[in-house]
């Protein structure tokens, strides 16, 4: 076949055409095709991601899966559905026929119908009611579980943020540099809650959790009985004190509401002063400069990102944002303000129109403690993401977790990885008994340079480098003890996928020897 000739998949292509485990682009009609083989075996599908539109066929093929490089959604290809988050919508399938040497791809089939089940997992009695406190991404990817699994009870998704379930991810990124529309931001639209029967209460903080008695009771004072109960109550920014500083003059960047207020104190500011060197502040950063705003970034570390990411990645960042005229006061912090002006412990004197605050977070553990759940820098889960009370799960960023990758129990402050324990917490509470060994992953991305880390290493004894950080192109293995327990690629997205995949299967391997 020519190169460059888009192949009509309708009219047929050779076998070989298609490698064993791989995939190839064409159209059907007017409309984009993947047609991708496994074995003897042939799947039509269509080419885009339903989460944001990531090139299904530079992805990866796992098994009788697909997965984006973008953010690392998974898909069937028997099915289309969306297996895995962010993606919550299917790919669409077309009919596959094989004639001689040749596979032709034929009508467009229809989505399949998961019918309502009558009985829960493994073979109880579904619970009477469900409910779910916190409207984030592992709470909402919960409630949605619940009912693809087929439980047809009453679901209640409590939150106390202003608005429905949106995508956290985007307000530092795109929604924050005035790229991103508000239709862009809720995950989903508000008949969805209507169809799915999904009762969404919000700006409604729970306070009181009995046990015993199984229920909840929210600020006003309305109480909500469970039979069974998931905690997804997320994370709170640190909040500073900083002498001479007001509230008022202090931005934080946690709700869709927070960055509302941030973009219309931008419109008037001239200079933003940032403390934290987090993902957060650094991608304020680079929305920001997109403003037009002068940017400060004034963080305690020797290079930003260095403790999550390493030296190496830090100094790499720290050189992109420099080159977008960024200027970093490192190793250094705000001792006060004066008026407008921020001064730093070196004596450093910046003036500011606006001060941004990103430090890191706190697990929200208060209703947990209250309720005299486990707690211990979160809320302390089982492997099955329950907590010390049977029938109460926790997940996202306030479950403390036992990541079977390191061995350790941690706490993962990740959106995808919030979701995808929403996704087993689900599960889990119609009684599947699913391990969560999930494979955290996470992305940055500035200046339209995108970094992402699969697994997770609070500590590591080598790194190893591979390609060229000034091509913006290279991957770094983080190691402890000769094991990989994370590795962060810039624009190496395939390679991203691979290692997702193989710490996965490393995962498989443990537990079949277990």
């Amino acid at each position: 076949m020519t190169s460059g000739v888009v192949p009509d998949l309708a009219s047929g292509v050779p076998i070989d055409l298609v490698p064993e485990g791989g995939m190839i682009q064409g159209k059907v009609g007017d409309e984009n095709v993947v047609l991708a083989r496994r074995g003897s075996e042939f799947f039509a599908i269509g080419a885009t991601c339903t989460h944001y539109g990531g090139p299904l066929a530079k992805g990866l093929i796992v098994d009788d899966t697909i997965r984006c490089p973008l953010h690392h959604a998974c898909f069937s290809l028997r099915s289309g559905e969306a297996l895995r988050r962010p993606a919550f919508d299917p790919i669409p399938r077309w009919r596959v026929e094989r004639v001689g040497e040749s596979v032709f791809v034929r009508e467009r089939l229809t989505a399949p119908i998961r019918r309502p089940a009558s009985v829960s997992m493994r073979g109880q009695k579904p619970p009477d009611s469900v409910v779910i406190v916190g409207g984030g991404g592992a709470g909402l990817a919960a409630a949605d579980t619940l009912r693809r699994e087929g439980y047809d009870g009453p679901v209640t998704l409590i939150s106390a943020d202003d608005d429905p379930p949106y995508d956290r991810p985007n307000l530092s990124k795109d929604y924050l540099a005035g790229t991103a529309r508000d239709d862009w931001m809720p995950l989903r639209q508000p008949s969805y809650y209507t169809d799915q029967r999904i009762d969404l209460i919000l700006k409604s903080s729970v306070i009181s959790l009995d046990v015993q008695q199984k229920q909840i009771w929210t600020t006003d004072g309305t109480s909500y009985a469970f039979d069974r109960l998931l905690l997804a109550t997320g994370a709170h920014p640190v909040r500073l004190s900083i002498p001479g500083a007001s509230d008022s003059q202090l931005s934080y960047l946690r709700s869709y509401a927070d960055c509302r207020a941030l973009v219309g104190r931008a419109a008037s500011a001239k200079q933003v002063v940032i403390l934290g060197g987090s993902f957060i502040g650094l991608e304020v950063a680079a929305s920001l400069r997109k403003r037009g705003l002068a940017v400060h970034v004034v963080a305690l570390e020797k290079e930003p990102l260095e403790r999550v990411m390493g030296h190496e990645i830090g100094q790499f960042i720290r050189g992109l944002h420099e080159a977008h005229g960024v200027i970093f006061h490192l190793q250094d912090t705000i001792s006060r303000l004066e008026g407008r002006k921020v001064i730093l412990r070196s004596g450093t004197s910046l003036d500011a129109d606006l001060l941004v605050l990103g430090v890191g977070v706190q697990p929200a553990c208060s209703l947990a403690e209250q309720g005299g759940l486990n707690v211990d820098r979160g809320v302390v889960v089982d492997e099955y993401l329950e907590t010390s009370a049977p029938g109460i799960f926790a997940a996202g960023d306030v479950a403390r977790w036992p990541e079977p990758l390191s061995g350790e129990r941690v706490r993962i402050e990740h959106w995808v990885f919030a979701e995808r324990q929403g996704q087993v917490a689900g599960r889990n509470l119609l009684g599947a008994r699913e391990r969560c060994d999930v494979v955290p992953f996470f992305w940055t991305r500035q200046y339209g340079v995108s970094v992402k880390y699969v697994g997770h290493a609070q500590a590591w004894d080598e790194t190893v480098v591979d390609g060229n950080f000034g091509a913006k192109n290279c991957a770094v293995t983080f190691k402890r003890a000769g094991r990989t327990l994370a590795v962060a690629t810039i624009s190496r997205d395939l390679q991203s996928l691979q290692a997702e995949a193989a710490m996965e299967a490393g995962l498989g391997a443990d537990q079949h020897a277990d």
